[in-house]
């Protein structure tokens, strides 16, 4: 007979100001109980939370677990099934479908080739800081920036509508509108990338949606894809920049190791990730009976796969609450598992390998300008983790 589980009754969302680098402590505590709890969905549905490394990345894995939007059974309604495109929330065939022509243009060796051009990018950030200085908004100055430039030009966006773009996307993935700033932003993004996706097909040029042209995706499709790599490449990379530049200042000696030993920049940002892990949760929908951690998912039910307790668990990273750039953090969950693991993964790994050392080497004395717990996080609400702002100086007098 299986052991009786934990239960947990709503999913935890409040972090510690001040240093808000761990999961909130709920979560945590249910992750100690065992890599399994059971979970009652917003909704009133019955479900289960899985926190456990093993456990998450096994179901991530599975093919009994679905993504498709519309199996998650999470409200008292029926969802809507992902638009077209939106390979993120689909399963087999349809999901190869849309990603198999995306796959040869994010290869390793394609993204390290856009090494120089984030090396542009960032110094173009960090020259205009300086300028600006002693101060800035770190969010707004260079970790929103950095990822948006790349995405402009990998999606084709032309030079003179980019701030434009930028603009409408920010509004959208700010993590904290109304409801009706809401729609207005997500309309604007889409009837512009609709737009994009017209003119690529009358008037090719070298970018991943003319690319995609050749493929026998509809229209419609080529905007589900082209939204789906927007948000994909710009809000979470963004919000690592700004939570990864917070969490080296608040640990010095990490922060002083990077900086003796430019060799540990991949370590560095594997770790990062991890200990961050800003896509905090995804959720499968079992498609038939399970047996998993000694309990069974029935036919139906929907998980919540917690990523950021997986990456803390200590049965598979030692001391997983210490931020380390020396260990060997490989294998963990921040991008995903599976068929679903994040596509764009090489292109963030770039974008975090140059700026973050960058950053401090252009600014050897660059703090917090505000006292740590008054740095704002993005509302609870919001699927990725990170702050609202990230108020920094780098003048020679100490505050």
């Amino acid at each position: 007979m299986a052991e009786s589980p934990h239960t947990v009754t709503t999913l935890p969302t409040t972090r510690q100001p001040g240093c808000p680098f761990d999961p909130p402590a709920e979560l945590l505590d249910a992750r100690r109980h065992g890599p399994i709890s059971r979970y009652t969905h917003p909704g009133g549905r019955p479900g289960w939370l899985i926190t456990g490394y093993d456990l998450v990345r096994s179901v991530l894995a599975d093919p009994r677990f679905s993504s498709r939007k519309e199996l998650m059974n999470v409200v008292d309604f029926e969802l809507p099934p992902a638009s077209p495109g939106e390979f993120l929330l689909t399963d087999e065939p349809q999901h190869s479908r849309y990603r198999k022509p995306l796959v040869g243009r994010f290869t390793v060796r394609r993204m390290r080739l856009l090494t120089e051009r984030v090396e542009q990018v960032t110094a173009a950030c960090l020259d205009a800081m300086e300028e600006a200085g002693p101060s800035a908004d770190l969010v707004a100055s260079f970790a929103r920036p950095i990822p948006a430039v790349i995405i402009c030009e990998l999606l084709g966006v032309p030079y003179e509508e980019r701030d434009s773009f930028q603009r409408q996307t920010e509004a959208l993935m700010s993590g904290e509108p109304t409801e009706e700033e809401l729609i207005a932003a997500y309309t604007a993004v889409q009837e512009y990338v609709a737009r994009l996706v017209a003119a690529k097909r009358a008037h090719p040029t070298d970018d991943v949606l003319s690319e995609l042209t050749d493929s026998d995706l509809t229209d419609e499709e080529l905007q589900g894809v082209g939204l789906t790599l927007l948000a994909a490449g710009l809000d979470t990379t963004a919000n690592m920049l700004s939570l990864g530049t917070f969490a080296l200042l608040r640990n010095p000696a990490q922060l002083a190791a990077l900086r003796a030993d430019p060799a540990l920049a991949d370590r560095a940002v594997e770790e990062l990730l991890r200990y961050l892990t800003v896509a905090k949760s995804f959720m499968r929908t079992a498609l038939e009976d399970v047996e998993l951690g000694g309990q069974t998912i029935e036919a139906g039910t929907t998980v919540v796969l917690s990523y950021h307790t997986a990456n803390r668990d200590p049965e598979r990273f030692a001391d997983p609450q210490v931020l380390d750039i020396g260990r060997q953090s490989v294998g963990h969950l921040a991008f995903g598992h599976g068929i679903h693991q994040c596509l764009g993964q090489q292109l963030a790994r770039v974008e975090l390998r140059v700026a973050l050392p960058a950053l401090f080497d252009r600014f050897p004395a660059l703090r917090l300008a505000v006292p740590p717990e008054e740095v704002e996080l993005r509302p609870e609400f919001a699927d990725i983790f990170g702050v609202k702002s990230l108020p920094v100086t780098w003048d020679e007098e100490e505050s």
